[in-house]
């Protein structure tokens, strides 16, 4: 398999552990497609209105979203993904829509995951950071990442 089509296939494993109906995730999956040392980072509108972010390793990522897709159906879409590969970095820009069910007429939101790997000599590509925004009136998806 080619760069490229690894790092896909990573990318591609990251949108199915976290999308589902409700109900417990498989949290085994971190391991196909995060390096043990990754961070995610949740960025958000704070109550002051200005940007805030929280960072997470994957076990804190795990305690931060278990009670919400125990209580929620939620399928997160790729729907445009651009790839720079240097060496044994890679940078990806996956734009995504979030439903409550595949087939429903409008996304609840929409926003794009900037994501980092690594080519690590034992475990090939994984993510080491992680960080997605949503759209928002001022904020929208690039027409090349638009799908």
């Amino acid at each position: 398999m080619d760069d490229e089509a690894a790092i896909g296939a990573v990318v591609d494993e990251m949108y199915a552990m976290i999308s589902g109906p409700r109900g417990p995730r498989d949290w085994s999956r971190q391991a196909n497609c995060f390096h043990p040392d990754a961070r995610q980072i949740r960025t958000f509108i704070g109550p002051d209105g200005r940007a805030a972010f929280k960072a997470m390793g994957q076990e804190e990522y795990v305690r931060d979203t278990t009670s919400f897709f125990a209580e929620n159906d939620f399928f997160e879409v790729e729907i445009g993904r651009r790839i720079d590969l240097f060496g044994n970095i890679a940078h990806v820009w996956s734009a995504y829509e979030a439903r409550t069910a595949l087939d429903d007429a409008a996304p609840e939101r929409r926003g794009i995951n900037s994501i980092q790997l690594f080519k690590d000599p034992e475990r090939g590509w994984r993510i080491t950071s992680m960080i997605w925004d949503n759209e928002r009136e001022g904020v929208a998806i690039p027409a090349d990442l638009a799908g």
